[in-house]
């Protein structure tokens, strides 16, 4: 450390500085590109450009982020690139808060960083920091000079030249990487209209709560209403944390092939999602107590949202990447929450038990409905002839009865009750006796057809015989208990 005057001394070695906050901890490209992303949103930009390219095969990337926001004047400009220099410092109000995150994340990519703002009728202008020179000990130049206004009436231009830590060596590949992170993290603003590109390409919006995704009939769907939870501030006042949990359909998208499964989210980003001010920043695993993640959890997600004004309670770091719960905030929600968990995860392997069943079933349905042409008509509202055909399912089912019935459009559905004790004693040993129970199985299924079509036929009322089910099941299992 040197001296600056009599009693004092100076706290940073400028060229070791620069050096060390190269190393700063951005994990990747997308993690920095968002701190400027961040920077034109609170500029309040509608448009915002990325482009990467080289001059030629073996040079280093440039990356240029320009938007239409409402630039910078030459007092702002002049202090954009300081360590610190924000006018924001400490504000809550959106994403910045230290003044750190423009030279840190450009540093972190780059050897040099220039940046070029401009207002409505006044010319635009251009501040730049080269590392080689701060470590040459030549300063860094920061006074304004005359630069190029971009097509916008205000904007701002960021480019990062010899970025030397781009990991990836095909263009191509870091832009599908850019599309496919940058579009989870920014989903909630380009869903609600910022336009944001890649090399000209828009990038789309990645809900990994699946809930716009439709396929095969099926799209993800709120597990139950948001949760709101009040959590008291740091410096007084409280500030709000909001929780969204979605199921995936599990009989609609189960059997879709691993590569599709992959492609569209389903493996590879379940867990949980973080937003600060409505940009993730972290996803993972958080705040769900003693609960460990299983290959049934990726069926189900978790959105969990604050404000900055509860920073603090997350552990937000500088560069805004990643989460450290306080213990006041895991004891506010990790034992609701982990509760939740639980129930979605044994919500999962009940629907895959319910479609391994309703697979195992097929045989005996067609079995059934090919009979049904040799038997007395069974009259129904709408078409009043031919076969019948047949469905069995498993269900939780509220009351007594061992199965319930339903006749509609010459179809006979029967769900069975898997809390009846019927099923527990009967169903599940022939389950798992795998192949070599087949033939006892289906002999059990046809019987439990055959009773419900004999139902049916009685023609009682939907409450004469939810009745006689109850009936009949509250006596069978009694004796079950029994036995």
């Amino acid at each position: 450390m040197g001296r600056a005057q009599e009693g004092t001394v100076d706290l940073l070695v400028p060229d070791n500085f620069i050096r060390a906050i190269r190393e700063s901890g951005y994990v990747s490209l997308a993690t920095a590109l968002a701190e400027l992303i961040d920077n034109s949103l609170q500029a309040h930009a509608a448009s915002i450009n990325v482009t990467v390219e080289r001059a030629h095969a073996d040079a280093l990337p440039v990356i240029t982020i320009e938007d239409d926001g409402i630039g910078m004047n030459k007092d702002e400009l002049t202090a954009c690139l300081l360590f610190g220099g924000s006018s924001r410092f400490d504000s809550r109000n959106s994403f910045g808060r230290f003044g750190m995150g423009l030279p840190a994340a450009s540093l972190s990519q780059a050897r040099r960083v220039e940046v070029t703002a401009w207002q409505a009728e006044t010319p635009a202008l251009t501040v730049g920091l080269d590392v080689d020179a701060v470590a040459r000990r030549e300063g860094a130049a920061l006074a304004p000079r005359p630069g190029s206004a971009g097509t916008s009436a205000s904007g701002c231009r960021v480019v990062w030249r010899d970025c030397d830590r781009i990991e990836y060596r095909r263009l191509a590949w870091l832009e599908r990487s850019l599309h496919r992170d940058l579009g989870r993290m920014y989903r909630r603003f380009l869903m609600s209209g910022v336009v944001l590109r890649i090399n000209g390409k828009a990038v789309a919006p990645t809900d990994p709560l699946l809930r716009s995704t439709k396929i095969n009939g099926g799209t993800g769907h709120l597990a139950f209403e948001p949760i709101r939870y009040e959590i008291s501030k740091t410096g007084g006042g409280t500030g709000f944390v909001t929780v969204t949990f979605a199921s995936l359909p599990v009989a609609r998208w189960h059997d879709l092939d691993n590569a599709t499964k992959r492609k569209v989210g389903i493996i590879g980003q379940g867990g949980v999602s973080i937003l600060r001010a409505g940009r993730e920043i972290a996803t993972g695993w958080y705040l769900m107590g003693g609960k460990r993640k299983e290959n049934y959890d990726d069926w189900w997600r978790c959105e969990i949202e604050f404000d900055p004004d509860l920073d603090e309670h997350f552990g937000i770091t500088v560069n805004k990447q990643g989460v450290r719960p306080t213990s006041a905030l895991r004891e506010a929600l990790e034992p609701e929450l982990e509760s939740i968990a639980r129930v979605l995860n044994a919500r999962v392997r009940q629907a895959f038990e319910e479609v391994k069943f309703e697979a195992a079933v097929q045989g005996s349905c067609r079995i059934a409905g090919a009979a049904d042409a040799d038997l007395p008509v069974i009259p129904t509202p709408g078409r009043t002839a031919g076969a019948l055909t047949y469905r069995l399912g498993a269900e939780q089912l509220s009351g007594d009865s061992m199965f319930k019935l339903t006749l509609r459009q010459r179809r006979l559905d029967v769900i069975m009750n898997i809390d009846h004790p019927a099923f527990g004693a009967l169903y599940r040993p022939l389950q798992e006796l795998g192949d070599s129970g087949t033939q006892v199985r289906t002999a059990l299924e046809l019987m439990l057809l055959s009773f419900a079509r004999s139902v049916a036929s009685m023609g009682p009322s939907e409450q004469e015989c939810r009745e006689l089910l109850d009936v009949w099941g509250a006596t069978y299992g009694r004796m079950l208990a029994k036995s």
